[in-house]
């Protein structure tokens, strides 16, 4: 497959238009008493009012581009169409993004509107769109899919997340998302807590991450390595071992798959609150990212990781 090849035929082209559109109607429904995401607000998005998203019936959208930066099986060489939503189901006293997650930077879109931004990324030459903080506009996202797919809609979908999603919403998406991009951030609930400002992260973030699995697979690489199909987990470790990295990927490889795909990152950098913390107003060592490392690769794992030498 040389570079100029067409993107593999997504899967939600193998869905009836009236499929995506009833899936649609019924996410749209869960807007007035809100339960898209595991926080299960109870707010009525439809009449705007916000619940910890800060977030109603319209998605707001910080930003959207070809993105060059993304892992290389996503990213490839004509960019991963990405489109950043606004507001986030998490409270990462540590994010990097903290304007567009927490501030609600961005402007509000129709779904008529975040359905031209997808063909408009789609007219750039992307090689997928790219959705980063999805997991509170499912409904959404599925509007306007239904849309964009009428008016030739193409490209692959990745779905990006925190790692903090419904099971009820995953499975609307299931047949319609291409690619899985989840964060498994944490080993322990109780830094998730208090890093996070969430209960129960890492037993919601493992019933999400195997249903990802059992819909789309390990990720499955085109002739050209771009990513076709399947899940790819990112794990940022964080100072002082605080991301529990060991009981993360002995999860992805016992569970999911010893064939997973993971990013091992290590780009943390303190922002936002974690500025001065004791633990996190630093980067990481040297020594940490290696132990990471070498944890995957003693539980199994192998995609993804870097040769460490």
């Amino acid at each position: 497959m040389q570079n100029g090849a067409a993107a593999p035929k997504p899967i939600y082209l193998s869905l009836p238009i009236l499929e995506i559109r009833e899936r649609a109607r019924r996410a749209l429904d869960r807007l007035s008493r809100c339960t898209i995401c595991p926080r299960v607000c109870l707010v009525d998005r439809t009449s705007g009012d916000l619940g910890f998203c800060r977030t109603d019936r319209r998605a707001r959208v910080a930003s959207y581009f070809p993105h060059h930066g993304e892992e290389p099986p996503i990213s490839g060489w004509r960019g991963s169409g990405t489109i950043f939503f606004s507001g986030c189901n998490l409270a990462c006293v540590y994010c990097q993004n903290s304007e567009i997650s927490q501030s609600g930077e961005g402007q509000e879109v129709t779904d008529e509107q975040l359905a031209a931004i997808m063909l408009r990324l789609q007219s750039m030459g992307c090689h997928n769109v790219n959705l980063v903080s999805p997991s509170h506009v499912v409904p959404q996202f599925l509007s306007a899919l239904a849309l964009a797919v009428e008016e030739g809609f193409r490209l692959p979908i990745v779905y990006n997340t925190g790692g903090y999603d419904s099971l009820a919403s995953l499975r609307l998406l299931d047949g319609i998302v291409d690619i899985y991009m989840p964060d498994a951030k944490y080993g322990d609930d109780r830094v998730a807590q208090r890093l996070s400002g969430i209960r129960e992260y890492v037993q919601v973030n493992r019933k999400a991450i195997l249903e990802m699995h059992r819909q789309v697979g390990d990720l499955q690489l085109g002739e050209d390595g771009i990513a076709t199909r399947g899940l790819l987990v990112r794990h940022l470790v964080l100072p002082e071992r605080l991301a529990g990295t060991p009981r993360v990927v002995q999860f992805l490889a016992s569970d999911v798959s010893a064939n997973s795909y993971v990013n091992i990152m290590a780009q943390y950098r303190p922002c936002f609150r974690a500025l001065g913390d004791r633990q996190l107003g630093r980067t990481i060592t040297a020594r940490e990212y290696r132990e990471a490392i070498a944890a995957a690769r003693s539980a199994g794992l192998r995609r993804g990781l870097p040769d460490m030498g």
